[in-house]
């Protein structure tokens, strides 16, 4: 055997679950894919910041500096995962890539292009937004311009003076969609297929996902006619800006597609400004023009893909019969969907990915020591 414990991705999620273990005495084996704790964060768009405040986003055993502010900007959070890792003594081993888990024996088999690995117990923390997707439209491969994937994007710097096309509208598509129209860029449009559910940062002096966080537990139909109420006192009717108006509520939402609502940080003053015009939902490319489901054209000279971002655990777990979803598990946390195998990091609720991440990992780093404790009487 390896290890006792396997943990497959060294983000947020994997540093917090090994932290949480090492603190019950147990040592395990974290992997990555990548090359450096932090690089997901440092390699993000420089606009970035979190959506939660820096209170609820601290990870298990170490606060935050004060210096970081109220929302946490990317290379700081990159900064904190290293200083995290240090503190607690966590050295991943990079550049393993798992590929399959296969279960036989008593025990799981990791299999990489780097050789096979042995444990008892296994904690997926490869992260909710793992493996970027993006639609292939019908005519794209005529179009003279550039089209990139949202995860592509830095900064509005290549696109001073250009009319660009940003597909999608949750929180990347819009955050990028400002900073270009902020930046430089000619003309700006966002493409919307599913409207999305826009709220402020905050409201007055309370983050609103501090507010969010007993929604998790409530019923829908309580607390959505509420959310709306707050969204049209703070934000007022956007349609009349081209918006469309979301088809559910904030909760109802999340619950039905897994999609959280998009918070402000600049599209409320682009659309009332005029420098972010919203479209339809793009359909295909024909003759350098995107066409729209509603038969509009336009004419862009760089498109950007902000189109989302699944889990990719299809090949690593999916024969497994653990997935549902949007190729999400069926649970996380403390719960085993099969012997010895638990999720962390993988689900976004309302209260915050990484307030959710500290939660799943105390009850994970729990359930893997009272089985190993168990299984060694």
């Amino acid at each position: 055997m390896d290890t006792d414990v396997l943990v497959i991705g060294a983000g947020s999620a994997g540093l917090a679950t090994a932290a949480c273990l090492r603190r019950k005495g147990i040592e395990a084996l974290v992997v990555d894919r990548g090359d450096r704790v932090g690089q997901t964060w440092s390699t993000r768009y420089d606009r970035l910041h979190l959506h939660t405040p820096r209170i609820q986003s601290a990870m298990p055993g170490l606060r935050m500096p004060r210096r970081f502010g109220t929302w946490v900007a990317k290379d700081d959070m990159a900064h904190y995962l290293r200083v995290y890792a240090r503190r607690n003594g966590l050295e991943p081993r990079f550049g393993v890539e798992v590929q399959r888990l296969d279960r036989s024996d008593g025990h799981w088999t990791a299999l990489s292009a780097s050789g096979a690995l042995t444990a008892r117990q296994v904690v997926v923390a490869t992260g909710y937004s793992n493996t970027p997707t993006r639609p292939h439209w019908p005519g794209e491969d005529r179009f003279p311009g550039v089209i990139v994937h949202a995860t592509d994007y830095r900064n509005a710097d290549a696109y001073s003076g250009l009319s660009v096309l940003v597909v999608g509208a949750g929180n990347t598509g819009a955050e990028i969609a400002a900073d270009l129209a902020e930046s430089g860029a000619a003309e700006v449009r966002l493409s919307i297929r599913t409207p999305p559910n826009l709220i402020p940062r905050r409201f007055g002096p309370i983050p609103t996902t501090l507010m969010a966080m007993p929604m998790d537990a409530l019923p829908a139909a309580m607390v959505d006619p509420v959310n709306r109420l707050l969204q049209r006192v703070t934000l007022r009717d956007l349609t009349r800006y081209g918006m469309p108006a979301p088809r559910a509520g904030v909760v109802a939402q999340q619950r039905a597609t897994g999609v959280t609502p998009t918070i402000d940080v600049g599209l409320v003053a682009a659309l009332r400004a005029g420098t972010v015009t919203p479209v339809a939902a793009l359909e295909r490319f024909d003759d350098g023009e995107a066409i729209f489901a509603d038969g509009s054209r336009f004419a862009p000279d760089a498109v950007i893909a902000a189109t989302g971002y699944r889990t990719g655990l299809d090949a690593l777990v999916g024969h497994l019969g653990v997935l549902g979803a949007h190729g999400a598990p069926v649970a996380t946390g403390g719960r085993a969907l099969a012997p010895g195998l638990r999720f962390v990091g993988i689900r976004n609720p309302l209260k915050g990915l990484l307030f959710q991440i500290g939660l799943d990992a105390r009850a994970a780093a729990r359930a893997v020591a009272r089985e190993l404790r168990v299984g060694a009487d």
